[in-house]
C-alpha cells in the first residue's frame, strides 16, 4: 500500500492524493491550484500522473480546489467512478458546469483585450464539453455513515464533517494480502456551531490519519460577535451612501451570509435593502440545498422547511444573465452584492469590484480565507492598488474583513477534533496548509499523538501504509 501526495502540500488549494491497493490507483479528490496566474496555468493544464490508469476517485466536497480539475481528468483518459455523497454529486454537477462556463466567458473577455495588444490568445482550461462528458461518472452513496465498496479490498465511509452542505470524511477500509488498514481523510473540518450544519463527526480505530490544516496556527474570530461586526459594516456604508460588495463562494458562504443579513434585517439592526446575489450558480446552489435537508442542523432544518425561508426574503435579488449584472452598476443606492468567486479570482465579482473599487464610498468586504497572490488575497492585506484584466486600479473603497464565517476549524478547533480521533494512529500526514499552518498543526498533533509518525509532507512524496 502507498499514498502519494500530488497537491495541497504546504499549500491550501490543488488536492490530489493516489492511494494504491491491491494493484488499484485510487485518487483521493482533483483539485483546482488557485492562485499566482502563471502558476495557475502550470499547475492545471496538466495532471502530474496518467489519469488513464486511476480506476476510481473518492471525493470529499464539491469545493473546486477539491474538485476542479475532474474534467481535465476525465478528458485525460480516466473512465472509473466517482464516489461521493449525494449532495456532493447534485453540486459538482452545477459548480463544476459553472467553473467551466467561467472559464469560457473569461477567455473571451480576456481574448478581446489581448487581440488589441497585439497578445495571444488564451484558451480555457476545460469547457463545458468536457465536463458534461465526465459527470456520468459520479456515483452517489447514499447517507453517511454507509460503507461502499468503492473497488478490490477497499471500503469506504463518509462521515459527516460540518463544512459544507454533503462535504465529508473519508474512512478507508484497506484489506490486502491479510492485512487490514484503516485510513481516514478528513477532506475540509468545519469549525462546529454553524447556523446551518451539523457538527464534525471523528474516525474511530484509524491507523493513519490525513489532515487538512488550514488554520493550524490561527484563530478565528467568534461566532457570537460576527452579527454585531456585519450589522456595523453594513450601516457605515450605507452612512457614505455607498454599496457592499462581497466575494463570496456560490455554495456554503453565499447562504450563510444571506442567512446573517437576514438575521439582521429580522432584529431592525439594518434596514432591509436590495440585496443582488450576482452568480447563476448560487441559485442553483441554493435549490440543491432545499433538495438536502439530512445535511442541516435541526434548528435550521425547521426553518428552511418554514415560511420563514431566508434565501427566499423579497429584498433578494437572483441575478442570471450579463445584462442584468451590469445592470447593477446602474443602481446608485446603497445595497449588498454578493459574487463569486470568494476569492475574487474569476467570475463576476471581478467586473463588480473593477466597477466600485476606486469609489471611496463603497465597502469591499472579504469574508473567507483567499489563497496567496488572489486579487481577495491582495485586498485583504492592504494593497493601494491592484491589476484586474490586466488594468491597474487604485484602491479607495474600503476593505473589511471577516474570518468569523469561515469554513474551517481554526487551530484550537483542530486541536479539539484531533483529540476525539481514536486509534493506533501510526502516521498522521498533515496536509491542506501554507507551510506555517501545517507545521504548526503538526507540532500540536505530536504533543497529542506523540506515538504517531506526523508529517507534512512535500508536493510528490509517497509513502508506504
Amino acid at each position: 500500500m502507498k499514498l502519494t501526495f500530488f497537491g495541497a502540500t504546504r499549500t491550501v488549494t490543488g488536492s490530489k492524493y493516489v492511494l494504491q491497493a491491491n494493484g488499484k490507483n485510487i485518487l483521493i479528490e482533483c483539485g483546482m491550484y488557485q492562485g499566482h496566474t502563471t502558476e495557475w496555468v502550470e499547475r492545471n493544464a496538466h495532471l502530474p500522473f496518467d489519469s488513464s490508469k486511476i480506476d476510481v476517485m473518492l471525493l470529499s466536497h464539491a469545493h473546486i480546489d477539491h474538485t476542479g480539475l475532474i474534467p481535465v481528468l476525465g478528458r485525460s483518459g480516466f473512465r472509473g467512478k466517482i464516489f461521493c455523497t449525494e449532495a456532493t454529486t447534485d453540486l459538482c454537477h452545477v459548480m463544476l458546469m459553472d467553473s467551466a462556463h467561467i472559464q469560457e466567458q473569461d477567455a473571451i473577455y480576456l481574448n478581446k483585450k489581448n487581440a488589441k495588444k497585439g497578445l495571444p490568445l488564451v484558451e480555457p482550461l476545460y469547457t463545458q464539453a468536457d465536463t458534461q462528458a465526465v459527470l456520468g461518472q459520479f456515483q452517489s452513496v447514499g447517507s453517511y455513515n454507509q460503507p461502499t465498496v468503492v473497488t478490490d479490498g477497499v471500503t469506504a465511509t463518509w462521515l459527516d464533517a460540518g463544512h459544507m452542505l454533503g462535504s465529508a470524511m473519508i474512512v478507508i477500509d484497506i484489506v490486502e494480502g491479510g492485512r487490514k488498514v484503516r485510513l481516514a481523510f478528513t477532506g475540509d473540518l468545519g469549525r462546529g456551531n454553524n447556523d446551518i450544519l451539523n457538527d464534525p463527526d471523528h474516525p474511530q480505530d484509524a491507523d493513519y490519519l490525513l489532515t487538512e490544516s488550514t488554520y493550524g496556527n490561527r484563530v478565528h474570530e467568534p461566532l457570537a460577535d460576527v452579527n454585531d461586526r456585519v450589522c456595523a459594516i453594513v450601516n457605515r456604508a450605507i452612512e457614505k451612501n455607498g454599496k457592499i460588495i462581497i466575494p463570496a463562494f456560490a455554495v456554503g458562504r453565499t447562504q450563510q451570509l444571506l442567512y446573517t443579513v437576514y438575521q439582521l434585517v429580522k432584529s431592525r439592526c439594518i434596514p432591509a435593502l436590495p440585496i443582488y446575489v450576482d452568480s447563476p450558480l448560487s441559485l442553483q446552489a441554493t435549490e440543491v440545498f432545499k433538495r438536502h435537508p439530512e445535511d442541516f442542523n435541526k434548528k435550521f432544518h425547521e426553518m428552511i422547511m418554514s415560511d420563514q425561508n431566508p434565501f427566499t426574503a423579497p429584498n433578494i435579488t437572483y441575478v442570471q444573465s450579463v445584462e442584468e449584472s451590469k445592470a447593477i452598476n446602474d443602481f446608485k443606492k446603497p445595497c449588498v452584492i454578493i459574487s463569486a468567486s470568494g476569492m475574487a479570482d474569476a467570475g463576476r465579482i471581478r467586473h463588480h469590484i473593477k466597477n466600485n473599487i476606486e469609489d471611496e464610498r463603497n465597502t469591499i468586504l472579504i469574508a473567507g480565507w483567499c489563497a496567496p497572490h488572489t486579487l481577495g488575497a491582495q485586498l485583504a492585506s492592504g494593497h493601494k492598488e491592484v491589476n484586474i484584466f490586466g488594468d491597474s486600479y487604485e484602491v479607495r473603497a474600503t476593505i473589511e474583513t471577516i474570518d468569523a464565517f469561515s469554513g474551517h476549524a481554526d487551530k484550537n478547533e483542530l486541536r479539539a477534533w484531533a483529540e476525539k480521533v481514536t486509534g493506533p494512529l501510526r502516521g498522521i500526514f498533515v496536509i491542506h496548509g501554507e507551510e506555517p499552518q501545517a507545521l504548526a498543526f503538526a507540532e500540536t498533533l505530536r504533543s497529542l499523538h506523540p506515538q504517531s509518525n506526523v508529517r507534512a509532507p512535500q508536493f510528490s512524496e509517497s509513502v508506504d501504509l
